[in-house]
């Protein structure tokens, strides 16, 4: 049976991150909107980048491969903190990280990882785990769960809605800038349940031509 209702009644959006993406904050920024304006409640998961492409890692552009390789640290304290601390710290942790590797400008340092964990008053040991495998078998299945739902030509973020029939359908996004918000979050979530109910129905695209706006 598909899991269509979460424990508060509302309908659940499962939602994939890495926090070193900055399109996935965007996405992430509007569907706490989306919260505020529609019956639907936003489950948090861990995904990475540097999973997705270590297969690919020498063919990528150097400042990309430098990027990923710094990205292992803070999927990794995100995935520790949820192991210890449940799942209800993943949202808050991820909002504080983003906040200051995007909003702030902090990048993902480790001065900007404890100063997110002290943010949602988690310890700032957990910062140690960025160096650590102890949770990579955790974190691989995370990955491997919101991958699995759409497929591998994709990147972050992933969710997951309701489709037709009540079961899931995931895609990649929407990537949108900046984040909308009251009744433009509204529509935009409204059209994301419109194309989810058409069987077939894989893609829509166009070419960037802004990058992400923090505001």
């Amino acid at each position: 049976m598909p899991d269509n209702s979460t424990a508060t009644g509302k309908t659940p959006v499962d939602f994939w991150f890495d926090p070193l993406c900055p399109w996935a904050w965007m996405t992430s920024r509007w569907m706490l909107e989306v919260e505020k304006v529609r019956d639907v409640e936003v489950r948090w998961h861990v995904m990475s980048l540097s999973v997705l492409n270590e297969d690919k890692i020498d063919e990528l552009p150097e400042e990309y491969r430098e990027l990923l390789e710094k990205g292992w640290g803070p999927v990794r304290v995100v995935i520790a903190a949820q192991q210890k601390h449940g799942d209800e710290v993943v949202g808050p942790l991820y909002t504080a990280l983003g906040t200051r590797f995007h909003n702030q400008g902090e990048g993902p340092t480790r001065e900007a990882v404890v100063g997110a964990l002290q943010d949602v008053g988690l310890p700032v040991e957990l910062a140690d785990l960025a160096d650590s495998d102890v949770y990579d078998a955790e974190l691989r299945a995370s990955h491997k769960e919101g991958i699995d739902k759409v497929g591998q030509d994709v990147g972050t973020p992933v969710i997951a809605v309701p489709g037709a029939d009540g079961e899931q359908i995931a895609f990649f996004g929407p990537v949108v800038t900046p984040a909308p918000k009251g009744e433009e979050a509204a529509k935009l979530w409204d059209g994301t349940l419109l194309v989810a109910s058409i069987p077939g129905f894989y893609e829509i695209k166009r070419t960037r031509t802004q990058g992400p706006i923090f505001d």
